[in-house]
Order: C-alpha cells, then structure tokens, then sequence
C-alpha cells in the first residue's frame, strides 16, 4: 500500500514538474526562431510544432506537449 502511494505521489509531482517547464520551451523557441537559419519549410514546422505543444499544454497533455516542443527545439538545433 505504501508503495502505491509513493508512486502515485511521484507520478503527480513529475506530471506538475512538466507542465511547469512546457511555457519555457516555447518561449526558447519563440526566442530562438527569428535568429534561426531555417527555411520556409523549416520555419513552418516550427511554428506549428510549438503552437501544438501549446494546445497540447492547455489540454494537460504535457509529456505530448513536451515531445511536440522537443521536435520544433531539434529542428532550431537547440
């Protein structure tokens, strides 16, 4: 039973540390892409891979949100 316990208390705490850092991840992004060397196809990947990590945040999806926003950061190579 205290096993149980320790896991669901473990479990909460990593799902409240993700969905604290999605906003970060979207702000590197926003940050990084008006300097990035990408092209028009690039950029449109991007754009969409974060404001899908944005809904995907809001919707409390956030180890979606925070693979969505992983794949826009590798794209920026950051």
């Amino acid at each position: 039973m205290i096993r149980i316990a320790i896991a669901a208390v473990l479990a909460l705490a990593s799902s409240l540390a993700l969905a604290n850092n999605c906003p970060n991840e979207w702000k590197a992004i926003d940050a990084a892409l008006p300097k990035a060397k990408l092209d028009a196809k690039q950029t449109e990947e991007v754009k969409k891979l974060r404001a899908e990590g944005e809904k995907l945040h809001k919707e409390g999806k956030h180890s979606e949100s925070m693979a969505t926003l992983g794949k826009a950061k590798k794209i920026l190579k950051i």
